[in-house]
């Protein structure tokens, strides 16, 4: 980078430890507001570029669609903020312009690939690809989002890869490193990172850091005597020489593994937060979120037979493939539609349910497939505040505006009756079938009656999840990720009437930590909607009513 485009970086203390310390294994476990892809893995990627020209790296997704609206747009947005320049320094998914220097092992195609101005590069690894990282060679790999990957295949189709250049770079202590990037998991299955614990050495760490320490003092005596003209000494140079060396050494074998509670960003954050955070979030939500403590699902939850089975991913990897290619993804990732997915039967209608209120409104939408005992929950979304339910219905038309069959069948209970406390003054019922008339989609509603009291829905949802009722529901990851959350942090409340879904946090104010899409407006939609295909199953060939007054 030119001298006159380089700007202060702030860095907190968690995020300066980390590129300090340049372990070749670092494995961090953090909260929200640590700033794990901004400031953690783009320097890392960064300072493999920089330092390693001309060699190959690969940054790991758990799918391609998660890659392209969460991992590349942070890496790409700090780098840009950092004065490097798209076109300039760095390319995206096409061929590297001219004055970028060639690779040491040229890749045979662009597409899946960051090109950095001195040759070296990074593959896009997603998960749904498979054999993505099939014959590649890897001089680095960072991995994103940890608690969604596979292990299985991590271990068996990328980490063979990295075997880097030792030729080239063999003696460098970042070659052949790996950064592990995770929320605290919440399953076992995606808990596989958190052995790094056992395997990192703190005397090793402290090592490191000792000798860092001592690199400053050696440079600051070095400023200080050049600053009064006076030459430093071949023994200070000498010293600072083997002190190079030996850090280089003890970071090639260093693992460093921390886990981090947004506590440690308490000078940006404040001591207020932590305050309002503890009295506004239930304990779960507090000691995940906010401590990063190891919890699991709670057995007594109100969802407590989820697990990691009941999640898929279904991205379409051709559509994605081509979007990528042609940019178009930058411009907005939140802009992807239907054909990103390939789990939708596109003949077939769609199932929906809704939840609705006055600051947050929410739809779940699940297509059954009841040969395979299977409820796929394909996509889940919501408005605040002043969008409203009109707004929700637009944007369910729009995602799914390539869908073959525009057709719905809408699941609501008495609450859809009415109420009409989101929408002005007509009932939900109402407002949902004539939104989608507007839209030239056709309704079929079903009416479920008055809602199902607590106790009776737990036990119905729970024994679909154990896949003891006519239909197991499954959730596409990428597109419920607020409502996989919601779910895995719902808790029973228990009273003089017996038990119920714990609904408190409903009235709460929101906050960046306690967000209201992630409270239990949107697990009742779902409930709704397993509700009604579970119990009252429609015909995917029966005919299409057209929507008018229910």
């Amino acid at each position: 980078m030119r001298p006159d485009v380089m700007n202060k970086v702030y860095f907190n203390d968690v995020q300066r430890r980390v590129q300090l310390v340049g372990a070749r294994t670092s494995v961090i476990v953090a909260g929200r507001r640590t700033g794990k892809t901004d400031s953690i893995a783009s320097p890392f990627l960064l300072r493999n570029f920089q330092r390693m020209p001309g060699a190959g790296n690969g940054i790991v997704v758990p799918t391609f669609k998660h890659g392209l609206t969460n991992t590349i747009p942070g890496i790409l947005a700090a780098w840009r903020r950092w004065g490097y320049l798209e076109g300039i320094h760095f390319v995206v998914g096409r061929r590297p312009p001219k004055h970028f220097k060639e690779p040491i092992i040229k890749p045979q195609k662009n597409d899946h690939i960051i090109h950095f101005c001195n040759g070296s590069f990074a593959y896009i690894l997603s998960q749904d690809l498979p054999f993505s990282a099939n014959s590649l060679t890897l001089s680095s790999l960072l991995i994103d989002e940890a608690r969604f990957i596979d292990y299985a295949k991590l271990k068996n189709e990328t980490i063979p890869a990295l075997g880097g250049i030792k030729s080239y770079f063999g003696s460098r202590s970042y070659w052949n490193s790996m950064m592990v990037l995770s929320d605290m998991p919440q399953t076992q299955k995606g808990s596989w990172f958190l052995n790094y614990r056992e395997k990192s050495d703190p005397e090793l760490i402290e090592a490191i850091e000792a000798i860092i320490c001592e690199q400053f003092n050696i440079e600051q005596r070095i400023r200080k005597m050049k600053e009064k003209g006076i030459a430093p000494p071949a023994y200070l140079r000498k010293y600072r020489r083997s002190l190079d060396r030996d850090l280089n050494r003890l970071r090639s074998r260093a693992v460093l593994y921390c886990e981090y509670s947004s506590i440690e960003n308490i000078q940006l954050l404040g001591e207020d937060y932590i305050r309002n955070m503890k009295r506004d979030l239930t304990p779960k939500t507090f000691q995940t979120s906010i401590l990063c403590r190891r919890l699991g699902i709670a057995k007594d939850g109100f969802y407590s037979n989820l697990r990691e089975q009941h999640k898929y991913d279904a991205d379409d990897i051709a559509f994605l493939d081509e979007l990528f290619i042609q940019n178009d993804w930058k411009q907005d990732p939140e802009a992807l539609d239907s054909r990103s997915d390939s789990d939708v039967v596109p003949y077939a209608p769609i199932c929906i349910a809704l939840d609705y209120g006055a600051n947050i409104n929410c739809l779940v939408a699940g297509q059954p497939d009841p040969d395979n005992g299977r409820l796929n929950v394909i996509k889940s979304m919501f408005v605040k505040y002043e969008r409203k339910l009109p707004e929700l219905i637009d944007d369910f038309c729009r995602y799914y505006s390539f869908h073959q069959r525009k057709h719905v069948v809408f699941y609501f209970d008495a609450t859809a009756r009415g109420s009409n406390y989101a929408v002005n003054d007509i009932d939900f019922q109402k407002v949902v079938a004539d939104r989608f008339a507007r839209n030239g989609w056709s309704v079929e509603p079903v009416y479920l009656g008055a809602p199902m009291k607590h106790n009776e829905k737990h036990l119905l949802i729970n024994q679909g999840l154990a896949g003891r009722n006519r239909l197991t529901p499954f959730f596409n990851r990428a597109n419920n990720e607020d409502l996989i959350f919601a779910l895995q942090a719902a808790e029973i409340e228990r009273g003089r009437n017996g038990f119920r879904k714990d609904k408190s946090r409903e009235k709460k104010p929101e906050s960046e930590e306690d967000l209201l899409e992630r409270r239990t407006d949107i697990t009742d939609a779902f409930d709704s909607l397993y509700i009604g295909c579970e119990r009252f199953p429609r015909d995917a060939s029966a005919p299409i009513f057209m929507p008018g007054i229910m």
